[in-house]
């Protein structure tokens, strides 16, 4: 026998909303524009009409970054400066400049796979219909 709640949750499966959030788009559809800025997240998908105001991605996204851009950053520096002893204002430049920029690129992408994880999980909101 088919247990109803099994179901319901077969039909949302948690990796496609992950990727298709980390891609900023409806976990839900797909198609439409999860973010209407750089980081703030429609009241509904314009396309599909999914509700998207129930996330709590809150520090999340900031702090999975944080922990991304250190992990790859700190043995790059470690490296770099082993191996080549570039100039120290050298080496804070361009290090500064990569941290900038795969900081504001992993940002909204982490939002958007932060809240397709909720979707799919049903947290905070994502109700299940009926």
């Amino acid at each position: 026998m088919f247990d109803q709640r099994s179901v319901m949750e077969a039909e949302r499966e948690t990796w496609p909303a992950v990727w298709k959030g980390w891609r900023r788009k409806c976990p839900n559809c797909g198609s439409g524009p999860l973010l209407k800025g750089y980081l703030s997240v429609r009241d509904s998908c314009p396309v599909c009409k999914q509700e998207l105001f129930h996330h709590r991605a809150d520090d999340g996204p900031a702090y999975l970054t944080i922990l991304i851009v250190g992990h790859i950053m700190a043995p790059l520096l470690h490296i770099v400066f082993v191996q080549f002893r570039p100039e120290p204002l050298v080496l804070f430049t361009i290090f500064a400049i990569g941290c900038v920029a795969l900081s504001l690129y992993l940002l909204p992408r982490l939002k958007g796979a932060m809240i397709g994880f909720q979707w799919s999980r049903y947290m905070h909101g994502f109700a299940k219909p009926g």
